[in-house]
């Protein structure tokens, strides 16, 4: 039995307790949704589909509400960059009002003003902040000041718990201990860390930088936990919470063009129709049988 504080982020695992097979969630534990393609930055080791592509907020609504009665935990927008959605603020409210899940949001943090903060205060439990390197690197990657992605931050902090995420590469690698250190001066709750993947013509991460990360991973004594994504992890130890929860049982993804995937990196899915979320996944399973 798996116990979940969406305010807090609080997990409690009563494994005691034998719970069965027909009782289990349906859903996923975690769904991320990527709400638009559209974004305003063109960062080079971007894997996002360029293709234009938006969900419609009725529909995502109605999908959130069959997450939530089939024991979806949490869901996590993206894109794209979700700030350029228009109905945000509304599909969060949503969620937070008619729903028991946990919402997140991954971001560049560029479009949040106080007026976007005032908008989502109450209705986003937790916000991702990409940030891949500091400085000169930062501003290389991803185009933008530095300094103003510091004063996001700032707003950021004052009104939701957050995180900070590092794309891992040749470039950005020589500037984790740096990231670490903004990621605790900022007062986030974590830092994640997602080695390249391959996309776009890109080959992603190679063995020798990943092997430096799990290095670096080993020597980091700082103040904010580190998480890793999933697969990436090699022979590191790691806390496996729910160990007997994988594969769709925990995540699953779906796209702005409405199709249902294991991840975001996959290119084999379902689109979701008029039967539901949770007919998709269905159909998902049933091909990996097949």
């Amino acid at each position: 039995m798996h116990l979940f504080d969406r305010r807090t982020g609080l997990n409690v695992l009563i494994d005691e307790v034998d719970v069965p097979a027909a009782q289990w969630a349906r859903a996923p534990r975690q769904v991320s949704i990527a709400l638009t393609n559209a974004c305003d930055l063109a960062c080079p080791f971007c894997y996002a589909p360029k293709a234009a592509a938006v969900l419609d907020a009725a529909q995502l609504c109605e999908w959130l509400d069959e997450l939530d009665a089939q024991g979806c935990l949490g869901i996590g927008f993206g894109g794209g960059e979700p700030t350029l959605y228009r109905r945000l603020p509304q599909v969060c409210r949503h969620a937070a009002e008619h729903t028991g899940l946990a919402v997140t949001m991954t971001t560049h943090a560029h479009r949040f003003t106080p007026q976007l903060t005032d908008e989502l205060a109450g209705a986003i439990n937790f916000v991702r902040v990409s940030v891949d390197g500091v400085g000169a690197t930062y501003e290389e990657l991803r185009g933008r000041p530095f300094a103003e992605l510091v004063q996001r931050l700032t707003w950021i902090g004052q009104t939701f718990r957050f995180g900070l995420n590092c794309v891992v590469n040749t470039r950005t690698l020589p500037d984790l201990d740096a990231v670490a250190d903004l990621a605790a001066s900022t007062g986030a709750a974590e830092l994640l860390l997602l080695p390249e993947r391959p996309a776009r013509g890109r080959p992603g991460s190679s063995q020798n930088t990943v092997a430096a990360l799990h290095q670096w991973i080993t020597n980091y004594r700082g103040p904010v936990a580190l998480t890793l994504g999933e697969g990436d992890t090699g022979s590191l130890p790691i806390a496996q919470p729910l160990p007997r929860e994988t594969g769709l049982r925990t995540y699953a993804h779906i796209d702005a063009a409405g199709t249902l995937r294991r991840t975001s990196y996959h290119s084999a899915g379902e689109p979701v129709d008029d039967r539901g979320i949770l007919a998709a996944l269905d159909r998902l399973q049933q091909k990996d049988v097949e």
